[in-house]
């Protein structure tokens, strides 16, 4: 049976590794400690964690001032909150200046489930994506996201880390390589590339699978870092299949479907079909009922690659 861990519980432990390596890392939250696990850092660490109570603007200027001096600031929050209650100071205190501010934000997409449309954030990536200066990443299990906030700490400059609050299968494993920026391919084939982030990743796999018993093979990237996105390897695999499927647990507008269409379109035109949510806010309900309801499931991304690969006949 495959291991389910939630990516946020990923982070905390990591966030525990990188305090013992690291003595300028510090933390940050917005009193969801215990939601967002860095309550873990806060407890051994207690002199490098800050609960900044519910004031995202502030903690937001607070990480600036401890990145001028030298300090690396892990900030936390749900991501509805650290993305659209602080958009401003991210842009102006952090960004504009360049600082080396990692956000790491918890509870993305209708994943979050019964909490409802105000929690599920699914226009982050949006939101952070056109900032410019800011990277962002969505890693899509626990092992990935350990590898992200390991190598977040080398990483100079702003960074956006998007994680969820349910369980997700591991399907990758330690050994793996991973480089913010670099894109790993999953699966190859030559009819269609589907290119995916975050819980979208593990769907990609299983409708590789169904679209191979009919005999039709798929590319399957997990495309981690939506900024820089991996143009190299996003532009091979248009060239390879002519026909490219994206998979994401946003909206379409901004998110993964939007920076892979930008950067084809001027280089490789080729049929995309996108699978998201389509200008549409959550809802409450249980992830599988919400992602069922948002046409996110495999048997979506199947039917989302029999039609690029339908157009791409004309």
């Amino acid at each position: 049976m495959t291991e389910m861990v939630a990516t946020r519980q990923a982070y905390g432990d990591a966030l525990l590794e990188l305090g013992e390596k690291n003595k300028d890392i510090v933390v940050l939250d917005a009193d969801l400690s215990k939601s967002t696990t860095t309550a873990k850092f806060g407890k051994k660490y207690p002199e490098r964690f800050f609960n900044m109570g519910v004031a995202e603007a502030n903690m937001m200027n607070t990480a600036a001032g401890l990145a001028t001096c030298g300090k690396i600031p892990f900030v936390s929050s749900f991501s509805i909150f650290a993305t659209g209650r602080a958009w401003e100071q991210i842009r102006n205190t952090i960004c504009y200046s360049g600082l080396n501010v990692k956000i790491v934000a918890t509870h993305s997409g209708v994943s979050v489930g019964p909490d409802g449309a105000s929690h599920q954030c699914i226009e982050d990536i949006s939101l952070m994506r056109t900032i410019p200066t800011m990277a962002v990443v969505e890693p899509c299990d626990a092992v990935e996201t350990r590898k992200t906030i390991l190598a977040a700490v080398d990483y100079k400059g702003p960074l956006y880390i998007r994680l969820g609050r349910a369980a997700v299968p591991i399907i990758t494993k330690k050994e793996d390589p991973y480089t913010i920026g670099r894109a790993n391919i999953l699966r190859t084939g030559e009819d269609v590339a589907i290119i995916a982030c975050g819980a979208l990743v593990v769907h990609s796999l299983a409708a590789a699978d169904m679209l191979s018993e009919e005999g039709i093979k798929a590319t399957v990237v997990n495309m981690h870092t939506v900024k820089p996105i991996d143009r190299e390897i996003l532009e091979n695999a248009a060239k390879q299949s002519k026909a490219v499927v994206t998979a994401e647990q946003h909206v379409l507008d901004g998110g993964l479907g939007s920076a892979v269409a930008s950067i084809l379109a001027r280089t490789y035109p080729v049929p995309i079909e996108m699978v998201g949510i389509d200008n549409r806010f959550g809802q409450s309900g249980e992830p599988d009922i919400l992602f069922k309801e948002y046409h996110l499931l495999p048997e979506d991304i199947v039917l989302a690659a029999k039609r690029a690969i339908e157009r791409k006949k004309k």
